[in-house]
């Protein structure tokens, strides 16, 4: 039975949101002032998928029973200031509370909702029922915040993306037409630029579909996420947030309001026990420095070398933390790596959703 080998619990979705009529002009006045509050967001409050991954280890040593069995009991806490794409979907529903005053229906018409990322066959994903409960592999590793509008009789939603930090409100319509975003560029670098666009699925309305485009030098590589708007999603943290904890990539993250990452760390949670590394990186304003450090640098906490203290200070300030709370995390990091059994059993549980999800 499919449904016994998967370790996260099936996602539900709840009815649907009324939607907000609204005029150009009033449309135009709140995306000017929900992307203020977006942006505010991305600069307050990191994007942190480190501290889950801590707290489910604390868990863990607490516990006698192996990892497989606590994770499907255990209850992911989404705490302030230390969030994933879940916690960011959340603050920025109650941070855009306050704009229901100015525009009563607003709340009502918000919602979290569910994004499933780099999807192969999106035909078969969106006809093979009405909503993703139809789709068996759904993994559903990503959350938005959506807003449903109706706009002089034309339908569409507003969406929002603090986990990857899209520093606009897009604004997705039914029919395309005007103030339909269409195709915008995320992020310009030397060597890459980032473009997205989200549009309704032709073949299924309840979802968008959301396209990234890479481009390094001539080549350019493509894919497209399905994002499930017709309904709320209830389960960010009973499974969202879960199939993250064991995800086998981890980043603590800084963003600044236009969404460009200042300061922060990640590393992949691979079987390398003492080789495990992290790479560090903070801007100065005069350069950008990035560099990769061992863990086990860190597992004395007394015995750190002053220069790699000293990167960290100066990474820990950019992330707006309290001195010394980043090295206290790197140095929790270094003790949770170093359990080997730990990491081999959130691997695996890891290879079973990825196996279920193909």
């Amino acid at each position: 039975d499919a449904d016994s080998l998967n370790p996260l619990p099936g996602p539900r979705w709840g009815p649907p949101r009324p939607p907000l009529h609204l005029t150009p002009a009033e449309h135009e006045d709140l995306v000017t002032r929900a992307e203020g509050v977006l942006r505010r967001l991305l600069l307050t409050d990191n994007y942190d998928s480190v501290s889950n991954f801590i707290s489910l280890y604390d868990a863990f040593e607490k516990s006698a029973e192996p990892l497989q069995q606590l994770f499907g009991k255990y209850n992911p806490p989404i705490r302030p200031r230390q969030h994933t794409c879940v916690g960011l979907g959340f603050e920025l529903l109650r941070r855009w509370r306050s704009l229901d005053k100015r525009r009563p229906g607003f709340a009502a018409a918000c919602a979290l909702v569910s994004c499933e990322e780099a999807v192969e066959d999106v035909r078969e994903y969106v006809t093979c029922g009405e909503g993703p409960e139809a789709v068996m592999v759904a993994e559903k590793e990503h959350v938005m915040v959506c807003v449903q509008i109706v706009m002089d009789g034309r339908a569409g939603v507003l969406l929002a993306d603090p986990g990857y930090h899209v520093p606009r409100v897009v604004t997705v319509m039914a029919d395309r037409g005007y103030p339909h975003t269409g195709w915008f560029t995320l992020s310009e670098e030397p060597l890459c630029r980032k473009e997205y666009s989200y549009g309704f699925s032709p073949l299924n309305s309840g979802y968008v579909e959301w396209r990234e485009r890479e481009t390094r030098g001539p080549k350019f590589k493509c894919q497209t996420s399905l994002v499930y708007v017709a309904r709320p999603y209830l389960d960010g943290v009973n499974v969202t947030e879960r199939r993250n904890l064991v995800y086998n990539f981890r980043s603590l993250l800084a963003r600044d309001q236009k969404g460009h990452l200042i300061a922060g760390l990640y590393f992949p949670v691979g079987g390398r026990g003492k080789d495990a590394q992290f790479t560090l990186f903070f801007d100065t304003g005069a350069e950008k420095h990035k560099t990769k450090y061992k863990f086990n640098s860190f597992i004395n906490p007394d015995a750190i070398p002053e220069t790699i203290s000293e990167e960290v200070e100066i990474c820990n300030a950019q992330m707006n933390y309290k001195k010394g709370e980043l090295r206290n995390i790197i140095c929790r990091l270094a003790e949770v790596l170093a359990n080997q059994s730990f990491i081999e059993q959130l691997l695996e549980i890891n290879d079973d959703i990825c196996r279920m999800c193909l």
